[in-house]
Parts: C-alpha cells; structure tokens; sequence
C-alpha cells in the first residue's frame, strides 16, 4: 500500500529555512519520479520542484536558487530544501508519487 507523509513545515521569518520531508512507503522513491507540489487558497496545485529515476532535478521558476531537492534512498525519504523564504512560498506542500499524494505540510512564511 503506497504511503506518503510530509513534515518540516512551520512558521518562518522572510530569508529563513525549512526542510521538508516526505516518508514514503509501498514503493521505492528511487525507483520513481518523485515530485513536491504546493497550493494556495483558491488555486490549483503548482509543481515546485521533482527528481527523476537517475538523480536529475527540476524547478519551478520562483524557487531555482533558492529550494533543493534530494532523497535518502536507505531512508525512502524525499527533501525540499528551502531558503531565503519568500512570503510567496506560503501554501500547503504536498508530496506527490504517480496519483498519490500526502497529507500535505503547511508552510507559512511571515515577519
């Protein structure tokens, strides 16, 4: 049975950091085209960030530079590494495998 579990969010000041993380279980991240999403009120979710099969990443266009993504297969964990945090980075991110999604973690970025 395919599981996904976000945590790491939080309330965080602009320019400051947060790691999320997304356990899986049922598959092996790996294996498999593992992406982060997230939403805002009122809107559709965006794809933020992914990472393919042999290790290749991609970003959205407002988070390169700044947001990292990565696995720890041993672990069968995902990352999103955030910094310099953006008021605009505020939503619920939610990791997402084949039509599986999590949970979701909220991330609010305020002063």
């Amino acid at each position: 049975q395919v599981r996904l579990v976000e945590s790491g969010g939080g309330l965080v000041q602009p320019g400051g950091s947060l790691r999320l993380s997304c356990a899986a279980s049922g598959f092996s991240v790996g294996d498999n085209l593992m992406s982060w999403y997230r939403q805002v009120p009122g809107k559709a979710r965006d794809v933020v960030a992914y990472i393919t099969t042999p290790g290749s990443t991609n970003y959205a266009n407002a988070v390169k530079g700044r947001f990292t993504i990565s696995r720890d297969n041993a672990k069968n964990t995902v990352y999103l590494q955030m910094n310099d945090l953006k008021t605009e980075d505020t939503g619920v991110y939610y990791c997402k495998y084949q039509a599986n999604w999590g949970p979701g973690t909220q991330v609010t970025v305020s002063a």
